[in-house]
């Protein structure tokens, strides 16, 4: 009796992205600490929320956040996702791996309603690409920023 074939679908934890213009950074796991995504500190950094789709799944969102920028250490990697336009093309990599990803659309949202229970962070659909960074009116006494800048890309073919 012969053994079941091996899947072919490649899935991984993404552990680079390069946005479009070709600028790259590392991605490094990033938990939810009391339902709030716990962004890398360094503003140089993005994080993979561990409670999200590897890149490659057949759904589920991957969720990758990061700082647009800090007081103390100046503009952040994700403060290039402001300029990005929709059709351009976000790609993830791990080791041989990448996944391309088409960006399909960019909103800002208030950043209450960027809850860990948001559609942002949905597993049940089709895979997509989201990624987060802060935006709008920076209110110190209220927390920081209002807002969130939420890029949602679907993938461009299988993971390879």
């Amino acid at each position: 009796m012969g053994k079941p074939a091996a899947s072919s679908r490649v899935h991984f934890i993404p552990t680079a992205v390069v946005l479009p213009g070709g600028s790259r950074d590392a991605v490094e796991p990033a938990q939810t600490v009391d339902t709030v995504l716990a962004v890398p500190e360094d503003v140089r950094h993005v994080g993979w929320w561990d409670g999200s789709a590897y890149a490659g799944d057949p759904f589920g969102s991957t969720v990758i956040a990061g700082h647009v920028d800090s007081a103390t250490e100046g503009l952040g990697f994700f403060a290039r996702l402001l300029r990005v336009k929709r059709g351009e093309v976000v790609t993830l990599r791990e080791g041989k791996h990448q996944q391309r990803y088409r960006i399909t659309s960019m909103r800002t949202v208030a950043k209450q309603a960027l809850a860990a229970s948001s559609a942002a962070f949905d597993q049940t659909g089709e895979h997509r690409l989201v990624l987060i960074t802060c935006t709008g009116a920076y209110l110190p006494e209220q927390g920081g920023y209002q807002s969130n800048f939420v890029v949602i890309a679907e993938p461009l073919g299988a993971a390879r």
